[in-house]
């Protein structure tokens, strides 16, 4: 069983990394922001079980939706920084990859 104290404490440190991941996506920091994923993605983990046998007062409920707001607020901010990025990957991998290469790969099914 996790205290409320626990419980917030978690949530609190998810905050924490995905501001983080915020500040590397804002720096272009992308080889940073992969290794700040893993973390937060156990932190993610962590926190299924961690509800069990926790009960919120109001406050605490509110406090808790805040978080969440700005850990989702992060994400999405993060997502707009990082769609270029991707899209520009994308682009490099179509124009290297020769359409030869991509019948073969898909005919040696």
């Amino acid at each position: 069983m996790t205290s409320n104290a626990q419980y917030f404490a978690r949530y609190e440190a998810i905050a924490a990394i995905s501001d983080r991941m915020l500040v590397a996506a804002r720096e272009a920091l992308w080889n940073d922001l992969v290794v700040l994923q893993e973390e937060y993605r156990r932190l993610v983990d962590g926190l299924k079980h961690a509800e069990e046998g926790v009960k919120l007062d109001d406050a605490e409920r509110t406090r808790k939706y805040e978080l969440i707001r700005r850990i989702l607020a992060d994400d999405a901010a993060i997502r707009d920084l990082a769609n270029p990025r991707m899209a520009k990957l994308s682009a490099l991998f179509a124009a290297t990859c020769p359409a030869s290469v991509l019948k073969e790969l898909y005919q040696a099914r």
